[in-house]
């Protein structure tokens, strides 16, 4: 799961100190020793899931730059930050021509590398959009595109290549939102039609006395309104893909016109006094049981099997759960780009429970739940609590370590500032000093051998984990004393404040007021 960075230095301390750093930051990491290891990796199937590279430029052998152009032809997209100890504009220029979207000149600060990190993985999320979409236009997307990797979509993928082979109709069927439109868009694409027309005509949105005329046109003065002739659905797609979504939708007079317009090739447009040739590949979609439909004779059995001669039945999410992190990860990095999110993916614990989730409405369900996830994110990478309304449909509630790294939500989408480990009676804030080595270290980052002095003069402010009675207290409770602890020991001093609780400014004026803490901080 999440981002993989590949790390490419001849010098194995800064390896290791590079390595350190992104691994800290949330993601996973790669290295290679010099240029031609990496070469070799890129094109290696464990280079599929290199989702950038950190390219140090002086290596023996093989160099920076000609790591650059070597992979170049197999990875064009692949997003490269370059390395070097001297930074000259002549160096800079060469390497950005040489496809590199970032330079970094050694040492490089932390904060440095997140940034340059999170805008590179931003920028292949964009692309990689910007791509799909462009292929998608010229109706030249294929299989290869669609994230699919489970083990009934590899069966369907399998058929959708056979059917590309030939014009046979096909019929995909499937629940609504699981993506038949784009398989019928990949069998075109790998078809001898790619880059010809690809006509969508969904029959459910069809007003009942338009179809004829949408579907295969009309003459100019053919009936009240038609005030200028219109080119039918069918001519449109003519030498390209015609596909009709919900066909099972179309009604019974229709259907007749329709199987003639497929038996013979040719459609008449209203109006007009001969019938026009039309060359089209047709492809059918369906969430309805066309067969059933058939035999009650809601749907005409000869149409039924003019239509289904190679049918593909594509599968609920909930039926290939192996897809669903790969999906979501996809959608988090689109819409963090598109809406300039730091979200970088989702962790173990939310990826299993959207896995567990059985998706009623499919993917296009779960694009909008990541959507929605993403909008509201306060932090770089989605957990449990940021995906409340799938965590209260089945009845879970967040674990408690989720709760802690979320700043911003708990399953009612407010959250706790719970940043130590709740596990023993020992770890609790307001415990004995003597019976906690460093009680405080680990919320305010200061570790000097004063500090626990400090903190025995100030026991009157440790933050208790239990009430009188002995019972635990609420974790708002908790947090409110957190905050108010943190605003007297920094003054007031809002940045600063937010800086050791680890929060956003906004996000901690937001708590200050839900908690009535306004008079304490000062801004």
């Amino acid at each position: 799961m999440g981002n993989t960075v590949l790390i490419v230095d001849d010098d194995p301390t800064q390896r290791r100190l590079m390595e350190g750093v992104i691994s800290r930051l949330g993601y996973k990491t790669a290295t290679a020793e010099n240029g031609g290891q990496a070469v070799d990796l890129l094109q290696s199937n464990e280079g599929q899931n290199i989702s950038m590279m950190m390219l140090d430029l002086v290596m023996p052998e093989l160099d920076g730059f000609e790591v650059l152009e070597q992979i170049r032809p197999f990875k064009p997209d692949l997003p490269v930050i370059v390395l070097t100890a001297q930074g000259g504009i002549d160096t800079v220029v060469k390497a950005m021509r040489a496809g590199a979207v970032d330079f970094f000149v050694k040492p490089t600060s932390p904060e440095r590398i997140k940034i340059g990190i999170e805008n590179a993985l931003k920028l292949r999320a964009l692309t990689g959009e910007i791509r799909r979409l462009n292929k998608k236009h010229k109706g030249e997307m294929t299989f290869a595109d669609l994230i699919a990797d489970s083990p009934a979509m590899r069966q369907v993928i399998r058929l959708g290549e056979r059917a590309a082979k030939s014009n046979i109709p096909i019929l995909i069927e499937g629940e609504s939102g699981v993506g038949k439109e784009l398989i019928a868009r990949a069998i075109q694409g790998q078809s001898d039609r790619a880059g010809k027309p690809f006509v969508t005509v969904n029959c459910g949105a069809i007003p009942e006395n338009l179809f004829e005329s949408i579907l295969f046109g009309h003459e100019k003065g053919s009936f009240t309104g038609a005030s200028e002739k219109h080119t039918g659905k069918f001519q449109e797609a003519n030498g390209g893909t015609l596909f009709l979504d919900e066909i099972g939708e179309l009604p019974l007079d229709m259907q007749v016109k329709l199987l003639r317009a497929l038996q013979e090739g040719e459609v008449d447009p209203v109006g007009a006094k001969r019938p026009v040739k039309v060359d089209v590949r047709l492809i059918s979609a369906t969430n309805k049981d066309l067969l059933t439909l058939a035999q009650s004779g809601d749907f005409r059995e000869d149409l039924y099997y003019r239509l289904n001669v190679f049918p593909i039945h594509v599968p609920p999410l909930r039926d290939r759960s192996e897809d669903v992190p790969l999906l979501a990860e996809h959608f988090v990095q689109r819409f963090a780009a598109e809406e300039g999110k730091q979200v970088g993916g989702i962790n173990g614990e939310a990826a299993e429970l959207l896995k567990t989730y059985h998706w009623p409405g499919n993917v296009r369900q779960l694009e909008n739940t990541v959507f929605r996830a993403v909008v509201l994110a306060d932090r770089d990478r989605l957990g449990f609590a940021d995906f409340p309304q799938i965590s209260s449909a089945m009845g879970l509630e967040a674990p408690k370590s989720d709760w802690a790294a979320n700043d911003a939500g708990t399953p009612a989408d407010r959250g706790t500032l719970l940043d130590t480990p709740v596990a023993q009676p020992s770890d609790y804030i307001g415990e004995p000093v003597q019976n906690n080595t460093q009680p405080l270290d680990s919320i305010n980052g200061r570790s000097s051998p004063s500090y626990a002095s400090e903190l025995d003069e100030h026991s009157a402010r440790a933050i208790a984990a239990v009430d009188p009675s002995g019972h635990l207290r609420t974790l708002e409770a908790i947090e409110s004393d957190m905050i108010r602890l943190a605003i007297e020991t920094y003054s007031g001093h809002m940045s600063e404040v937010a800086r050791r609780l680890g929060i956003g400014r906004s996000t901690l004026y937001r708590k200050v007021r839900e908690l009535g803490l306004d008079k304490q901080a000062s801004g």
